[in-house]
């Protein structure tokens, strides 16, 4: 088992894990920028990579969802109330394809050369495409800094597995720990880093 602890942000939908996932974000990028200034280097490599995933709203409605590359910004609608699919979760049709073509490239991208690994959300979409879990696996297995969002709920055995692992923490967010839970998640990323 490595050092680098596996982070895992979980709570209840719009319980606020992405907010707070990006403030951790937000913490260490300064941090680092600011390490790496002092030292008067430049970035040799990107210090965080992976995939977000956002909500696809319009008029105070959800759609669907977004997933991008955090490097390269690259973005393609995983989900949405508009795709045909036969593949439906939650009302949504699934798009697995653009899934993959966003989500794989930058798992292993940021795995090979990031600082940070960041999967941000492992949930009720993305466990439908063998190939999305299959690279969290593998990519599990790399000894680095890892922060995930974790669908509370779910009962897909990768997310059982992240549950149970040694070097993984799970946090929940709540409207009581909102606010302080990111500064608590750095610093558990600080200890190691």
């Amino acid at each position: 088992m490595g050092i680098h602890p596996k982070i895992g942000i979980t709570g209840l939908p719009r319980s606020g894990k992405s907010a707070v996932m990006e403030r951790v974000l937000e913490m260490l990028l300064e941090e680092r920028t600011r390490e790496i200034e002092m030292r008067s280097g430049s970035m040799e490599k990107p210090i965080i990579g992976g995939i977000q995933t956002e909500p696809l709203i319009e008029n105070g409605e959800r759609l669907g969802y977004k997933m991008i590359d955090i490097v390269t910004k690259e973005e393609g609608i995983v989900a949405h109330r508009d795709i045909d699919s036969r593949l439906r979760v939650l009302g949504y049709g699934l798009d697995l394809e653009a899934l993959n073509q966003i989500a794989i490239p930058a798992i292993s991208y940021a795995h090979e050369k990031c600082e940070v690994l960041v999967i941000d959300e492992i949930g009720k979409f993305s466990v439908e495409s063998e190939e999305f879990v299959n690279a969290v696996r593998e990519a599990l297995e790399v000894d680095m800094p890892t922060l995930l969002t974790l669908h509370k709920k779910s009962r897909h055995p990768l997310l059982q597995d992240i549950r149970r692992r040694d070097d993984g923490r799970i946090l929940e967010v709540t409207p009581v720990n909102r606010a302080l839970l990111p500064y608590k998640i750095h610093k558990l990323m600080r200890e190691t880093y």
